[in-house]
């Protein structure tokens, strides 16, 4: 689909790609180590895959929360799968935090009014993209 921002595999801080799938960085200060596993095929739902590439995806979602839980050690990790605004399969990976800018409310809500600071968090990112890359050739 030309309109689809997901189906290009070049957009993205793509950090591991595979024949069908991809993980990109989210650029979000808020949310250092906000990931997304993107299906590489321009499908919209979970049920429009067969049962091995549906396993082949959940796998990739369970290695990314594993790197993230190892290296930025979140609270708690959201993942989700709308594909409201665009109708592309892909999960996003969150790390969560109690001081960080929504907790306990959904990333998506109204922000807290005092942001926490992130360099730290965001410090960590060169471990994580590394972690990523060895928990998903594993």
């Amino acid at each position: 689909m030309d309109n689809c921002e997901l189906c290009n595999p070049r957009l993205g801080d793509v950090v591991y790609s595979s024949p069908n799938w991809r993980v990109i960085l989210v650029d979000d200060k808020n949310y250092p180590g906000f990931c997304r596993v993107i299906w590489n095929a321009h499908v919209k739902e979970m049920t429009d895959l067969p049962a091995a590439e549906r396993n082949e995806v959940m796998d990739a979602v369970w290695k990314l929360e594993t790197a993230i839980r190892k290296v930025m050690q979140p609270h708690k990790i959201n993942l989700a799968s709308f594909g409201n605004m665009v109708p592309h399969l892909h999960w996003h990976v969150i790390p969560r935090y109690q001081d960080d800018a929504h907790f306990p409310n959904p990333v998506w809500a109204a922000a807290h009014p005092e942001v926490p600071d992130t360099s730290t968090r965001q410090a960590l990112l060169p471990a994580l993209r590394a972690e990523i890359i060895r928990q998903l050739q594993a």
